[in-house]
């Protein structure tokens, strides 16, 4: 294996692209976004996959789409509507940038035609500009996610954390250079789906793989190992309790502030624990007035965020007489589907709702 890729090595770039276009052609993915030029379509696309797995982002985009099938569609609308559409893809700051950079393009008046503009664009980064400039115009940029990283690694045989900023460079340089610069949409839609279909994380299908007799990873026995991360994301372990509280036909509820990954959601009222709380401490903690029913929802079940475990209880409280709490207010329980909620407040209304 190596830890700097020699340029000399690119002889073999044009056997790697025709590979790799070869068996797009055989293989590839037939998706809603595919094949088209429309940039407001392939830009929704991309902000749903991140951090979204093709399978459940489909029928998102085909939602999105079919609600707001322009961006002065989106630019219009109002932001609850569109994070109430977004509901369950986790990572709402998505859903506000798209929003927001909808507003800008429409105040702009036209969506940008070049990687510089496009890569202005609010929640808008490296890989996202090159595939929309690479899908949309055609324009000669490389896309390099993680599908990219580990075909790349493993190939090449490169041992540089992906990572890391020496890491981080290495691995663009390469992509550039591997672009099927003619043809670079083709070449970067074949290169993920090389990476989501055929080169995937755990137990690749080495023996029927077109790369096999060049790749180092596998001449090295080294596929498992790559690519390589120098860091290890510490994982932070949070005990949270809703408590669902009900006034005659109204409930409680809370929209979650700026910066908070759940911004713009609402749920319960919430309350946090070093530890697993039991009942008495939860009751003396929500300072309710004493004759609030308590009903156990949920008990103890776990959330996990990319950095974070949340084990979760959830009570229904029943007030026999009104009261207020800073930030929260009262809605009608029968409007509660309008309020954009995240996938864990989700879980705890069906379990407050299969109690009934």
């Amino acid at each position: 294996m190596i830890d700097t890729f020699e340029a000399s090595s690119l002889q073999e770039a044009h056997y790697f692209a025709e590979q790799i276009e070869e068996w797009y052609l055989n293989n590839k993915r037939e998706l809603p976004w595919r094949d088209i030029k429309d940039p407001y379509r392939i830009w929704i696309s991309e902000i749903i996959l991140q951090q979204t797995r093709v399978v459940q982002g489909y029928d998102y985009y085909l939602r999105f789409i079919d609600r707001f099938p322009s961006v002065e569609d989106l630019a219009k609308a109002d932001e609850d509507e569109v994070l109430k559409l977004w509901q369950g893809l986790g990572y709402y700051s998505r859903a506000r940038n798209l929003y927001s950079a909808a507003k800008s393009i429409v105040e702009r008046g036209e969506f940008p035609t070049n990687y510089k503009d496009i890569r202005m664009l609010k929640g808008v980064g490296d890989y996202t500009a090159a595939a929309i400039a690479s899908f949309a115009y055609n324009l000669p940029y490389a896309v390099v996610d993680g599908n990219v990283y580990r075909v790349l690694a493993r190939y090449w045989g490169i041992t540089t954390p992906i990572d890391t900023t020496e890491g981080k460079k290495l691995f663009a340089a390469l992509a550039q250079n591997l672009l099927d610069k003619k043809n670079p949409a083709q070449y970067n839609q074949a290169l993920m789906d090389f990476g989501a279909l055929q080169c995937v994380p755990n137990n690749p299908n080495c023996n029927e793989c077109p790369l096999q007799a060049n790749c180092i990873a596998f001449l090295e026995t080294s596929v498992s190992s790559l690519p390589i991360k120098a860091k290890k994301t510490a994982i932070r372990t949070r005990f949270l309790v809703y408590l669902y509280i009900r006034y005659k036909d109204r409930i409680l509820l809370h929209r979650r502030e700026r910066g908070d990954i759940w911004q713009g959601l609402y749920e319960p009222l919430l309350i946090e624990f070093s530890e697993h709380a039991e009942l008495p401490s939860i009751i003396q903690k929500a300072n309710l007035p004493k004759q609030a029913a308590f009903r156990l929802a949920v008990k103890e079940i776990k959330h996990v965020l990319t950095h974070q475990v949340l084990i979760v209880d959830c009570y229904e409280v029943d007030l026999t007489k009104f009261t207020t709490i800073e930030k929260y207010s009262f809605i009608p329980e029968k409007e509660r589907a309008n309020y954009p909620a995240s996938r864990l407040v989700e879980q705890l209304y069906e379990a407050i709702d299969n109690l009934k």
